[in-house]
């Protein structure tokens, strides 16, 4: 579902800012494959995240999203095939408009547009349904504004708005980081619960290591811009955050403090 070839990005090239941010990164996701990546702060997660949404274009290699190359496609374009949540709970929503409205914006996504009612009596009852699932009471509020909300019901709402078309690859941007323990909790078992339910291709950066463990089926390590594990099946199940820390020294022949990567 996704092929990430040979990618180079230096920023600021020439300059006495030059920071290479990505250095030969290789990795292929399968259909299904629900990836958690970490890693310490410089180490390139956003910016792998960036280049396979088309933010940012790469200095050299190829993005293969489904079997088109994208990597020259831009952002806007690429969006059909991707699903993104951002770590702020304020990005990805309309703020002064409905609940309904914007699942309604998410919904015709990519398609075009007619000369019609906004939203129909049949679309307003299946976006009730859809929202019951996030067990917010949300599907009661469908005209409450949606700057009304809390980060968690915001982001929780962000989340079903990004995978309501069933993406090409569901992208997650540190979407917990911004949000109180209890609430990232949540956001993360509804999280889990979709991309099951939809069997979506799914790439989530975290700051937890205890979370990377625990959701998906595989799990990277970036540092200085390279991949230096990638574990996955049983291997995964079986890991503790020492043995996480362990096999970064082995692999990078430095220690890793905790704040390095920020644990919560």
């Amino acid at each position: 579902m996704l092929i990430i070839n040979d990618i180079y990005k230096t920023f600021n090239k020439g300059t006495v800012n030059e920071k290479k941010a990505l250095n030969g990164i290789d990795l292929v996701l399968n259909d299904g494959d629900f990836v958690t990546v970490i890693g310490g702060n410089g180490a390139g997660k956003s910016t792998l995240m960036n280049i396979v949404a088309g933010t940012y274009t790469p200095d050299k290699g190829e993005v293969i999203i489904d079997g088109v190359n994208v990597t020259e496609m831009p952002e806007h374009k690429r969006a059909k095939y991707l699903g993104r949540v951002f770590q702020d709970p304020i990005m990805g929503t309309a703020a002064g408009m409905q609940i309904d409205e914007n699942l309604a914006l998410a919904a015709r996504r990519g398609k075009r547009r007619f000369l019609k009612p906004g939203i129909t009596k049949k679309e307003r009852l299946e976006y009730k349904e859809l929202l019951r699932i996030l067990d917010l009471g949300l599907e009661n509020r469908m005209s409450t504004k949606v700057e009304l909300l809390s980060g968690g019901q915001r982001q929780s709402l962000t989340l079903l708005m990004a995978t309501l078309q069933k993406p090409k690859l569901l992208l997650l941007d540190e979407h917990t980081a911004a949000l109180d323990p209890k609430t990232a909790k949540k956001v993360l078992e509804l999280t889990d619960q979709i991309v099951k339910d939809n069997s979506l291709t799914t790439l989530m950066i975290t700051h937890n290591m205890q979370d990377a463990i625990k959701y998906g089926n595989r799990l990277i390590m970036l540092s200085d811009g390279k991949i230096v594990l990638d574990i996955r099946g049983e291997e995964k199940a079986k890991l503790t955050v020492p043995d996480l820390l362990k096999l970064f020294g082995q692999k990078t022949g430095e220690e890793m403090a905790s704040d390095k990567l920020l644990l919560s």
